[in-house]
């Protein structure tokens, strides 16, 4: 009979990267400096030679990392859409790219330094971002919910505005009224009543 062991083996050493990715991605979300690989894997609990087997370079947790939360925006879109209007789900979607924002500001000198070499493609994070907040926008838009000259691209770089000045983590409350006044700029503004017609003297 052939053992399960090397099955076993495979899902464990699956489960134990999911977990150093968790931990990575929180400690680089956290920190107000790069963290080292020594500090995340002693916040994961883990010797950092077991980091290093799992992700042999810096270099390769923080793309892993950016390449895991740009899915999770990705993903993100349609599962909001299952539930709440499409204008809520769009200002859910918010907080998880406000999430995404945070975790790039603990490795953003690495990512840096990896798009300039060539070694990450910046662009397709960007098109996967765009493509996510098509969806919501879609969607809002056929429901009525969300106006409908808006693009992509405008919303996208509205929430770069919004984390360029307001991107710190003291600076999360700031962050999340002025998401909120980018949602109210983003639904359908409706035609005002008409003025009523001035009266004609001694009419």
């Amino acid at each position: 009979m052939t053992s399960p062991k090397p099955r076993q083996l495979r899902a464990d050493a699956s489960r134990n990267r999911a977990s150093l990715l968790e931990t990575a991605t929180r400690t680089f979300a956290t920190s107000q400096t790069e963290p080292s690989m020594r500090e995340i894997a002693r916040e994961a609990g883990v010797g950092v030679g077991t980091l290093y087997r799992h992700f042999p370079t810096r270099e390769a947790l923080v793309a892993a990392v950016y390449q895991d939360q740009v899915e999770h925006l990705s993903q993100g879109a349609a599962k909001l859409l299952t539930q709440p209007p499409p204008s809520i789900a769009m200002r859910m979607w918010m907080d998880l790219f406000a999430d995404w924002v945070a975790t790039k500001n603990g490795m953003l000198g690495t990512l840096h330094a990896m798009v300039d070499a060539g070694a990450m493609e910046h662009a397709q994070g960007r098109e996967v971002l765009l493509e996510a907040i098509s969806t919501v926008l879609e969607a809002g838009v056929a429901a009525g919910d969300l106006r409908s000259d808006v693009l992509a691209e405008d919303i996208t770089a509205s929430l770069v505005g919004i984390f360029t000045v307001a991107g710190l983590p003291t600076q999360k409350a700031q962050a999340g009224r002025l998401l909120d006044l980018l949602l109210d700029g983003l639904r359908p503004q409706h035609a005002p009543k008409s003025a009523p017609k001035p009266r004609s003297p001694g009419g």
